[in-house]
């Protein structure tokens, strides 16, 4: 830095020529030159090198808030993980217990409709012996009248009501 003054300080020794011009003097000039771009460049390194850290730091804070944002995320990852295992092992117990009690329903069901077939089975045996009971009895029934009215003849026929008659008679006595 000592040259760098020096050069300054041996401006003042330069005669002013009264106007502008170029200093053809290289070694004269060099130092000037020089002092000027390195503390230009001195100037651009250092807002530089304080854009750089500044970035850095900007960096790192959002590297920090991106780690604990990922934390936070696998964090919740982790507890949705363990809610969908949860409702996944809850909605396959639920399905068994719905599937054995559609089975057990399923299975009264079908006991139900077995006995109302058997009852009804039953039912219509019932009615088809109570049928052939009828039309028996009202065969044997027209074949003894068929029987009786050809056996009996006015005399016997008459005989046989007075009977009854009578008969009747005694009975409506005893209950009098």
């Amino acid at each position: 830095m000592k040259n760098v003054t020096d050069s300054f300080v041996s401006l003042g020794h330069w005669p002013s020529a009264g106007s502008f011009g170029f200093n053809t003097d290289i070694l004269a000039t060099n130092p000037i030159n020089l002092s000027v771009v390195l503390g230009v460049l001195n100037d651009l390194l250092d807002n530089r090198k304080q854009r750089i850290l500044s970035t850095i730091r900007n960096s790192e804070e959002l590297r920090g808030g991106a780690i604990e944002k990922l934390e936070k995320a696998k964090a919740r990852l982790r507890k949705v993980k363990m809610e969908a295992d949860e409702f996944r092992v809850n909605g396959y117990s639920e399905i068994e217990r719905e599937k054995l009690n559609l089975i057990n329903s399923t299975y009264q069901n079908l006991e139900r409709l077995e006995n109302y077939k058997n009852e009804t089975i039953q039912f219509e045996q019932q009615r088809a012996i109570n049928q052939v009971r009828q039309r028996v009895f009202q065969q044997a029934l027209q074949g003894a009248l068929g029987t009786l009215n050809s056996c009996l003849n006015n005399e016997l026929h008459l005989r046989t009501i007075s009977a009854n008659i009578g008969i009747f008679g005694a009975m409506k006595e005893i209950t009098d």
